[in-house]
């Protein structure tokens, strides 16, 4: 016959199992709670990350940009005077603008932008209507090479080679010696009114994305600090005594 256990025994040995799984739930829940937490640190750093990026500049690109800036006076701060005061647009907002697009180096360089390159392909091709103001009338019989020029950024401002259409130059004019007067000119009749206004958080958004800062939300300019930077930059660059006419 089999032997069987005493009542207390088998209700010790239920306490001890129920002990066990308490301890090993106890031991889950606490596991899950400090995933959760961790969670959040990390996506509060990481939202924190992206909002100080967005707003505040980094004490690295600070540095940068101030020893940038004498190269950026000394390579264009002629150009820029004279163009500032044809159109009427604000000295230290070009002069920190260029320091974005080309960190006042002279020759500015250039930057090929392969999705303006594919939308400029489909306009040509009657995919797409147009492109901002780039019809199919305007690329009739143009090459893929030409498309490649209009879709690289070029001068002090990295105009878009396809902005020369509005201004009636060609490419080679707004990459030679007249490229700040042909951006400034671009500038005065895109977004010159709102730069009038003193509206600069918004100028410069528009410069990089075609569209004004946005009302709520992060900027969505190619470096989260495009902004701020500009911002922090004109301030070092104080209108020098005009030229003579």
């Amino acid at each position: 016959m089999a032997k069987r256990s005493s009542p207390s025994r088998t209700a010790s040995v239920k306490r001890a199992k129920s002990k066990r799984k308490s301890s090993k739930q106890g031991w889950i829940n606490s596991r899950v709670l400090h995933l959760v937490a961790a969670g959040l640190v990390f996506g509060g750093l990481f939202v924190g990350s992206k909002y100080y990026n967005a707003h505040f500049v980094n004490p690295w690109h600070a540095v940068g940009d101030r020893v940038g800036a004498a190269a950026a006076v000394d390579n264009y701060s002629d150009d820029v005077l004279r163009a500032s005061k044809k159109y009427g647009l604000d000295y230290s907002y070009l002069m920190a603008l260029l320091m974005l697009e080309c960190s006042g180096q002279r020759p500015a360089g250039s930057r090929f932008e392969p999705h303006v390159f594919k939308r400029l392909q489909q306009v040509r091709d009657g995919k797409r209507s147009n492109y901002e103001n780039v019809t199919a009338t305007h690329l009739n019989g143009a090459s893929d090479e030409a498309l490649k020029n209009l879709a690289t950024s070029w001068g002090p401002f990295q105009l878009m080679g396809y902005k020369c259409i509005l201004l009636h130059v060609n490419i080679r004019d707004i990459r030679g010696n007249n490229g700040v007067d042909h951006a400034a000119q671009w500038i005065n009749l895109t977004y010159g009114n709102a730069l009038r206004a003193g509206n600069f958080k918004d100028c410069f958004h528009i410069h990089n994305t075609g569209q004004p800062y946005p009302v709520s939300g992060l900027p969505s300019t190619h470096d989260p600090q495009y902004v701020p930077r500009g911002l922090a930059m004109m301030k070092r660059f104080v209108p020098p005594t005009p030229l003579e006419p």
